[in-house]
């Protein structure tokens, strides 16, 4: 395979940039495309495949480590996200699909400081009400912040392709602060349902929160 092209690996799950996968490699031709990976130290790419389409963006992920080999030739890995790219020509001519790609780089870089603020201050409400204990440092990271907040932020699978797809950190940030804002809205009414359920008749002990960013 030529080293310009990028091997590809379709699944049902986004990758973004920064994140952590773990793969469970024990298709043959995948675990071709794993050793190749390896002897070549080079990526390949993660593309969202929906039961109605291939995504045209995904991300490249570099195998960070072999968690397990097994003897029939299976293997775990974990993989980490590196960065953006768009599917020009897919080639079917290898038993795992390759294909030739382009980077995608932000339009803009910068970021909307006060929809950021939010963004990772509701990102922390959630996080702490699924029992985390959350490192505001992460938020510091040589990655941008929507990269970070978008990992484990309550998406979907398409509305985290929509936010790997979006050219600028700005409309990211925005987006994510207006998602989670409605997010802990409903996990507000939801608890409150819950407590009136056990028949407490009222539910006190949380904060209001405003759903718009």
């Amino acid at each position: 395979m030529s080293d310009d092209r990028l091997p590809l690996f379709p699944l049902g799950l986004v990758l973004l940039p920064g994140e952590p996968v773990p793969l469970h490699i024990f298709e043959p031709r995948y675990k071709e495309m794993v050793r190749l990976c390896i002897d070549g130290d080079r990526p390949f790419g993660i593309v969202y495949a929906s039961e109605s389409r291939l995504a045209g963006v995904g991300c490249t992920a570099r195998i960070e480590r072999v968690a397990a080999r097994y003897e029939d030739g299976r293997l775990d890995i974990i993989a980490v996200g590196e960065s953006r790219f768009v599917v020009d020509e897919i080639h079917r001519d290898l038993e795992f699909l390759s294909a030739d790609v382009h980077p995608v780089e932000d339009e803009d870089p910068a970021d909307d400081a006060r929809a950021r603020r939010t963004a990772i201050a509701r990102h922390l409400k959630l996080l702490e009400m699924a029992g985390e204990d959350p490192d505001p440092q992460q938020y510091e990271d040589d990655l941008p912040v929507s990269y970070v907040i978008g990992r484990n932020a309550g998406l979907d699978l398409d509305d985290k392709q929509a936010l790997l797809e979006m050219p600028r950190e700005a409309d990211r940030i925005r987006y994510l602060a207006r998602h989670l804002g409605k997010l802990l809205v409903r996990l507000k009414k939801a608890r409150e349902f819950r407590d009136l359920a056990r028949g407490d008749g009222h539910a006190e002990g949380f904060p209001e929160i405003d759903g718009d960013a």
